[in-house]
């Protein structure tokens, strides 16, 4: 009689305890994610996004730069970048009069097959263009992003890409964003691990990443003795959630900037 008063009684504990599982549930840390077109890819030198009541602006150029088997033929040289009037149906659909719309370019050519890459990457305006020495631009990625992704043409060769971003230590990582072994349009996307961080213990405790370049990897077996690919629409998903807090505005670098400067 004991015994079965007593599995009754471990029966109502569970069916409590499941019972406030189910109508408490625990959650973990508010999120706030938008989604921010970075670059639209087209050709025009200025990107700007707002959120949270605030517009950053920023103006930066695209290059390319390859490894040591890039073909040089006389005094034209490979790889080659420009914007082309082309752009994924899929996005924009088929309005072919609207001269606005284009897409990065790249036009690939190595003397010999391996592990060749590509890198396309951003550049402070009028030093990049053929330039030998153009200077890199890193993008300011706003809030901790989750998710990077964009339209990528590809013609069924045998390549992969990578996206790089540099942490506030200075560290920079490589995201893999997966083969291009497809034909047409498709839109790609890679996920940031968590290990990169975007977060410090002290105040201001957000620290963004910055983007650095896409890498574009050719594979041994495959031929590179001539090939493309276009991008169009370089798009994060990005949490810009931010805790609240007394005096919160001396933890945001330009208001602290703002004020010094007063003195």
């Amino acid at each position: 009689m004991k015994q079965g008063r007593f599995r009754a009684v471990r029966l109502a504990a569970f069916l409590l305890i499941t019972l406030a599982i189910m109508v408490f549930p625990v959650y973990g840390n508010p999120i706030d994610l938008v989604s921010i077109v970075i670059d639209r890819l087209d050709g025009s030198t200025t990107s700007e996004w707002s959120f949270g009541g605030r517009t950053f602006s920023y103006e930066f150029e695209w290059a390319v730069d390859a490894s040591r088997f890039a073909t040089v033929i006389n005094n034209e040289r490979w790889p080659r970048l420009t914007f082309v009037e082309a752009w994924p149906m899929a996005l924009f659909g088929t309005n072919r009069e609207n001269a606005d719309l284009r897409s990065l370019g790249v036009w690939g050519r190595f003397d010999r097959r391996g592990h060749n890459w590509i890198d396309v990457f951003p550049v402070v305006p009028g030093t990049g263009g053929g330039g030998e020495n153009p200077v890199p631009f890193e993008i300011p990625i706003p809030g901790q992003i989750r998710y990077m992704d964009m339209w990528v043409w590809g013609s069924n060769h045998n390549f992969y890409i990578e996206a790089y971003f540099r942490d506030h230590r200075g560290v920079v990582h490589t995201v893999p964003m997966g083969s291009i072994g497809f034909q047409g349009w498709r839109n790609v996307r890679a996920r940031i691990p968590n290990h990169i961080p975007q977060t410090r213990r002290t105040i201001p405790t957000y620290a963004g990443l910055h983007f650095v370049k896409f890498r574009i990897w050719t594979t041994p077996l495959e031929n590179v003795g001539n090939f493309f690919v276009y991008f169009n629409q370089l798009k994060i998903l990005t949490d810009v959630f931010q805790t609240l807090f007394d005096g919160n505005d001396l933890a945001d670098p330009e208001r602290v900037m703002e004020l010094w400067a007063q003195n």
